[in-house]
């Protein structure tokens, strides 16, 4: 097998390669941290083991990138570059998700199915953790999915179904869980696709640059982590929660399918980037 062959294996030949090697050099360091501290410190090992797979994939994409497609430059090719119009992108990006998410809870709270209350803990370091935590979570999750992995479907696949596909793989993603869970949570299942369908319209929209993506992505985590850790609402129950939220997550219900449709709506809006 060689690296040429490799080029030309059919999709999910690549993305069952790409996935297992990634898998081979993560385990041997996931599984004896998960086995000294998973017991002890769940949240601790997560983080490790999150950081240490990230890591690994940045070098397997460099390497894939160089030795699969003779590409030197392929995070640039991916969308991530040094300029003034990517950061401003994030930034954008950033502020959008945010204030989506705000207005969300916000509207909640006007029918009367949620009230605001202080936060429990300072606002300086709740914002700050949160949008730093956010960051991280939307480069990892962006770089991967509409970096590497739409470019993947985009060598086989037209623009239309590369979205789609884009998108199922995303809501799928984050559904590996045992299958109780799988079906009291499936309300946010077409929460994740239609999500996943917004952020590859984003990039799009704005020159294949990632800025955007990243941006949009980290925004809605930092309004969440903000809102959910920070504990400044409570739910009334005036309405079930497929209509706010299951686990109280703003985009497994009703309204937020309805707001991330608005969300789609407004990226795709003429843009003059």
């Amino acid at each position: 097998m060689s690296f040429e062959q490799i080029k030309n294996y059919p999709f999910l030949g690549r993305l069952a390669l790409f996935i297992l090697t990634l898998g081979f050099f993560w385990l041997p360091f996931a599984v004896p941290i998960y086995y000294f501290l998973g017991v002890k410190d769940p949240n601790l090992t997560t983080i490790i083991t999150m950081a240490i797979l990230f890591v690994i994939f940045l070098f397997l994409v460099k390497f894939w990138g160089k030795y699969i497609y003779d590409n030197n430059q392929i995070f640039k090719f991916y969308g991530i570059v040094n300029s003034q119009k990517f950061f401003l992108h994030l930034l954008k990006g950033l502020l959008m998700g945010f204030a989506s998410t705000l207005l969300l809870f916000t509207f909640e709270s006007l029918w009367g199915w949620l009230v605001f209350q202080p936060p429990s803990m300072a606002l300086f370091p709740l914002f700050f953790q949160g949008v730093i935590s956010a960051i991280a979570i939307g480069f990892a999750e962006e770089l991967f999915f509409r970096g590497w992995l739409l470019s993947e479907l985009e060598r086989d696949f037209s623009l239309g179904i590369s979205a789609v596909l884009n998108s199922l793989i995303f809501a799928i993603s984050h559904f590996i869980k045992p299958l109780s869970e799988v079906i009291r949570t499936i309300v946010t299942f077409p929460a994740l696709l239609l999500l996943g369908y917004t952020l590859v319209s984003a990039k799009r929209s704005h020159q294949n640059l990632l800025g955007i993506n990243i941006g949009l992505h980290s925004g809605l985590v930092w309004g969440y982590y903000v809102i959910n850790v920070g504990e400044m609402i409570t739910y009334t129950e005036k309405v079930p929660q497929w209509i706010t939220g299951i686990d109280k997550n703003p985009i497994a219900g009703i309204i937020g399918l309805i707001f991330l449709s608005m969300l789609l709506y407004i990226i795709k809006l003429p843009n003059k980037d």
